[in-house]
């Protein structure tokens, strides 16, 4: 199954999920999604959702300087983004429990030609 389309409507709850357990730049972040099993997150889909997240107001930003490298921009969950994260995951459990329904329907009743 193809988990673009997929992804696209969960990469907000996902990179706040992500950001509640710990601040992160970047490309901490993707990392972290994909060692989540989110493996096919692309870096440009999450730099475009933490910059819509922090233009939402759902995320402040800080700078930590480095010795080794350019600076970085390091991302946070603020109470707007906790408040956001605790909706959208209602919302998610709603939704999974649907599909779950669903498809587990789907696997006992007779398909639409009458086989079992």
């Amino acid at each position: 199954m193809d988990t673009t389309q997929l992804l696209k409507g969960v990469l907000d709850v996902a990179v706040l999920a992500v950001l509640r357990q710990e601040d992160g730049y970047g490309y901490d972040i993707v990392r972290r999604l994909r060692d989540a099993g989110l493996g096919d997150v692309g870096d440009a889909s999450v730099y475009g959702t933490l910059r819509r997240l922090y233009a939402a107001g759902s995320l402040s930003s800080y700078v930590v300087p480095s010795d080794g490298g350019p600076h970085r921009k390091y991302y946070a969950i603020n109470p707007q983004g906790v408040k956001s994260l605790d909706a959208q995951k209602a919302s998610w459990t709603d939704f999974a429990d649907a599909m779950t329904g669903l498809l587990a329907a789907a696997r006992t009743e007779p398909n639409a030609i009458g086989e079992k």
